[in-house]
């Protein structure tokens, strides 16, 4: 019994070792904020994994406090507008990835912008995905330092052209810059040269890094796929990312002890919505992934390590989560205020995560929602889930109870009528209130003398149908229609005045002319084909239309040798929709891929 006395006492002396020593609050700390793409909860070794390595992750987790029952939305712009405001993203007009929704309300404060308000250095690195032209870009949002790839990946149509998942170029604060080596080790190695600069200046920072991996196409160093050669090629390039993920996490943790101020940073890893690939080994018994809405396709890793304030041992909590109680959260650990005007739907989580935070009037049946659109314009329960304690109401007409059934195999709707109509109700109000948004499209503006000459490509285009979101489709010459084509840009005008707007089929990169093929880019090491390995196709284009909200301004002819068509016209102030076109003989249209728009002097 006595031996029994001594160890507990000396278990308790160990843990008191781990907290700090006064009853002061810690210092506002550092954050790092890692969130890798399309990285499922079962993509993890610790979470049961039983071919994927990660060592470095795990460790992480061992020391840390976890979520187990923390959601994102089931794809990834959704995903970053929830975390990155606080506020549901529905509300904030990123429900899709492409169309013009995925572009952030000029309206919405973000994460960066609040903790640049109060005094820290902000950096993104990686992945942004909420717009690529102002006032929609993260350096128009608070982040002081960018070093990012365009649209939503690597080789997207609003990226540099070309681009692939090695020896890239970037945006590095507006500029273009050139990198060698793997995509997601660049955005490691700049991330770590902010960290060094704000550590030497004695700045707080907020380091928010977004690799576009693992996201497909499925690229890797060799010696990455190389340790998982016994999966199929795809499995093996995912795994292989997720590999040199994890060794970068470990390099920046071992950044952070090298340069003294492990301890008074906050050190975050989550991912963006569930797996796209790993499923085929592991999903930790969920059904659904990347896209979906049971469990599989929004419930993912949340690990928080923070030595200072005793977040340094293994701990968990199964309370439900979500992104958008990100923003509370990190405003509540650094003493910053939430700006005036702004409705948070989240809230703090942190006496979840501190292993001796006072929980006793967390609220045990919260609801929140998640829900994949994926279309031009919300739909009423279209993929939803509604969430409270074990249970899930799935698109209105499933209920599940997680805790007894983790697969979600069997509906238990009738079983529950009165908690099938506390959900609902809880869903009609929550989209009663936030319909009225939906009609309010994001505008890309035009002749603001903070971004004068602006690029616009497919992948914003508003429209029924998927737009050309990557170069592979550009290079197929994707949208060519034997009718009118229906999508257009959605712009707002500053100042009025003439503007001349350039149409191209190629970007300027590319620089061949409208009608022209594309001969086929090198390839990388993957399982599949760079978007740039794809051939690009010649169109039989004679003609040029400006059309500007339903009326065509101006047609000119294309000759064989164009590489551009010039009109000049005037814009009025105000929002308009601008949907130049080419179009070929028999009356077939296709949209102008690309666009530059600048205001005449």
């Amino acid at each position: 019994m006595m031996k029994r006395t001594t160890h507990i006492l000396s278990c308790a002396l160990l843990a008191s070792l781990a907290v700090p020593a006064s009853a002061e609050e810690p210092k506002r700390p550092n954050i790092v904020f890692i969130m890798t793409d399309d990285q499922g909860y079962g993509d993890l070794g610790h979470t049961g994994n039983p071919v994927l390595k990660t060592a470095h992750i795990d460790k992480l987790a061992a020391e840390s406090s976890s979520l187990t029952d923390y959601h994102a939305l089931p794809t990834c712009s959704p995903t970053r507008a929830a975390l990155l405001t606080g506020r549901w993203a529905d509300r904030t007009g990123v429900w899709h990835t492409v169309n013009g929704r995925s572009m952030l309300r000029e309206n919405e404060v973000t994460l960066g912008q609040m903790l640049k308000d109060a005094g820290y250095a902000t950096g993104l690195f990686g992945k942004w995905h909420l717009g690529d032209n102002f006032p929609n870009r993260a350096e128009d949002r608070g982040f002081t330092e960018v070093y990012r790839h365009g649209g939503g990946g690597v080789g997207q149509t609003p990226d540099l052209w070309d681009n692939s998942y090695f020896d890239g170029s970037y945006y590095h604060n507006g500029r273009v810059v050139a990198a060698k080596g793997f995509c997601t080790d660049v955005f490691f190695t700049e991330a770590k040269r902010f960290i060094r600069e704000c550590a030497a200046k004695h700045k707080p920072f907020f380091t928010y890094i977004a690799p576009n991996a693992p996201h497909g196409p499925f690229h890797a160093p060799q010696k990455y796929m190389d340790m998982y050669a016994n999966q199929p090629p795809e499995l093996a390039a995912f795994f292989g990312m997720i590999h040199n993920i994890d060794d970068n996490v470990g390099a920046l943790r071992e950044l952070l002890r090298e340069l003294g101020i492990e301890d008074d940073t906050l050190f975050i890893f989550t991912t963006d919505n569930g797996t796209a690939t790993g499923e085929a080994v592991f999903n930790a018994g969920m059904r659904g992934k990347k896209g979906s809405e049971y469990e599989g396709g929004h419930r993912v890793p949340f690990i928080a390590h923070w030595p200072a304030a005793g977040w340094n041992r293994r701990h968990s909590s199964d309370f439900l989560c979500h992104a958008v109680d990100i923003v509370p959260t990190l405003l509540d650990v650094c003493g910053a205020k939430k700006p005036d005007g702004v409705k948070l739907d989240g809230r703090s989580i942190r006496a979840l995560l501190a292993p001796t935070g006072d929980i006793a009037d967390w609220p045990h049946d919260r609801m929140l929602v998640t829900d994949s659109q994926r279309v031009r314009d919300p739909i009423k329960w279209k993929q939803t889930a509604v969430m409270s304690g074990k249970w899930r109401l799935v698109n209105g007409k499933e209920l599940y109870d997680i805790a007894a059934d983790p697969g979600q195999k069997s509906n238990v709707l009738t079983a529950h009528p009165e908690k099938v109509a506390t959900m609902r109700a809880f869903y009609d109000a929550w989209w009663a209130e936030l319909e009225p948004t939906f009609s309010q499209s994001t505008a890309i503006t035009l002749g603001h003398p903070e971004h004068p000459v602006v690029s616009l490509t497919a992948h914003d285009w508003i429209q029924e149908e998927l737009p050309p979101w990557n170069q592979q489709h550009i290079r197929e010459a994707a949208g060519l229609a034997k009718s009118a084509h229906q999508g257009y840009w959605f712009i707002k005008v500053a100042t009025p005045g003439n503007y001349t707007i350039r149409l191209r089929r190629w970007p300027v990169e590319a620089d061949r002319p409208i009608t022209a093929a594309l001969p086929a880019g090198e390839n990388v090491p993957g399982a599949t084909r760079a978007y740039r390995a794809s051939p690009g196709k010649a169109i039989p284009i004679t003609s040029a239309v400006l059309r500007l909200d339903g009326k065509d301004i101006e047609s000119k002819p294309v000759k064989p040798d164009d590489h551009e068509v010039v009109f000049t016209t005037f814009l009025a102030a105000g929002t308009q929709n601008l949907a130049p076109v080419f179009r070929d003989d028999h009356g077939n249209e296709i949209g102008a891929y690309f666009a530059t728009v600048t205001p005449q002097p």
